[in-house]
């Protein structure tokens, strides 16, 4: 599968038993990945995260054409990294769209080659479980064929227990309204000690991981995150990404991993330091090499910018989201980049070709629409 001299080259002592069981396929341990985390040159974990995603996609990368429809920036939940959510006692900052308000966004898209809606926001009191079906139930009315990604646990968690449902009789309704499957979102780091400090009164690790076990037993799939560049340690990010691997061996459920880079604008957190390219580079390549049983690593290109998305295709990633649409704020409000995400197609396939790779468009579950 891999180089091994070229590999061999670059290991250090302490590295090499880790190295050949990566080498030979063989799933390596928490301690093991933290070990390779925080030692292995950036080369090696480059090259040998390269090598896994070239034999499990080839030269292939991904993208699709989706927007995003967020319904309010209100939120009942206080994470201390988030710029986007905004209490009830701030309206004037706020928003909060109407059911025929987002059916009329996707309405603008009429006759266009979009295939997925994903439909994420703040946790509103008001907009709760019977709400997001009548939603669903009219956005598949307009577009049957759309595949509409909608809710995190996060939302999801809190809609439940207000309906006073379970998470799988909630699931099911959903679904029977006409949802699709799951965003990743959420997640951020599963580890308690690090949770309890940055979004202590949202729902656990152990709810997160519930809900979407439930969904992908409803045939619900979803995809996962992880938020880094924070306060978190090594240990912490293995462990996360540990209890996912875990999951999936489980399940199968999940579509794809994203790691999302903790954006210091206009939060209660500003004071951390952004964390650099290079080690966003580490994170995805090691994300690549732990997460073995993951069939695909995205980068998602409004948050973690443009070029080093396209650097990233070297470094473990295959999939880099979608076409969006400037609906999305969430990374915007944070100070990314680019304050106006959206791409066209003929953008991305350029962005991808430019490095090298064989754009491929395909729908939410990775079937192929489009070979560019």
């Amino acid at each position: 599968m891999i180089k091994t001299n070229l590999v061999l080259e670059q290991i250090t002592n302490g590295l090499q038993s880790i190295v050949q069981k990566v080498i030979q396929e063989e799933r390596i341990t928490e301690q093991e990945g933290i070990k390779l985390f925080t030692e292995a040159p950036l080369p090696l974990l480059g090259t040998l995260a390269n090598a896994i995603r070239e034999k499990k996609n080839g030269n292939k990368t991904f993208f699709n054409k989706n927007i995003h429809i967020e319904p309010t920036n209100i939120c009942v939940f206080d994470c201390k990294f988030c710029a986007y959510s905004i209490k009830i006692s701030k309206k004037e900052d706020a928003w909060e769209s109407t059911i025929d308000e987002m059916v009329d966004k996707l309405k603008e898209y009429e006759g266009k080659e979009i295939t997925e809606v994903h439909l994420v926001g703040g946790v509103h009191p008001k907009m709760g479980l019977h709400y997001f079906i009548e939603l669903i139930q009219k956005i598949k009315a307009l577009r049957p064929d759309i595949h509409v990604k909608a809710f995190t646990a996060v939302e999801l968690e809190y809609m439940c227990r207000k309906a006073k449902v379970s998470y799988k009789e909630g699931l099911q309704m959903l679904k029977d309204a006409g949802q699709d499957s799951l965003p990743g979102g959420g997640a951020e780091i599963f580890a308690t000690e690090v949770r309890d400090e940055i979004c202590k009164d949202k729902c656990s690790a152990e709810q997160w991981l519930e809900i979407h076990e439930t969904a992908h037993s409803l045939d619900m799939p979803s995809n996962a995150t992880i938020l880094y560049g924070h306060i978190e340690k090594p240990e912490h990010i293995v462990d996360h990404m540990s209890r996912l691997r875990n999951l999936q061996d489980k399940t199968n459920g999940f579509n794809t991993f994203i790691p999302l880079k903790y954006r210091n604008g206009n939060n209660q957190m500003s004071h951390i330091n952004e964390v650099s390219v290079v080690k966003d580079m580490r994170l995805y390549a090691f994300a690549r090499i732990f997460m073995d049983n993951f069939n695909h690593l995205k980068a998602y290109w409004p948050m973690i910018g443009k070029k080093t998305t396209q650097n990233l295709l070297a470094f473990g990633v295959d999939d880099i989201d979608g076409t969006i649409d400037d609906t999305t704020k969430i990374y915007s409000m944070a100070g990314v980049e680019d304050q106006n995400p959206t791409m066209s197609t003929d953008e991305l396939v350029s962005l991808i070709k430019q490095v090298g790779r064989t754009p491929i468009e395909r729908d939410t579950v990775y079937n192929t629409v489009k070979e560019y």
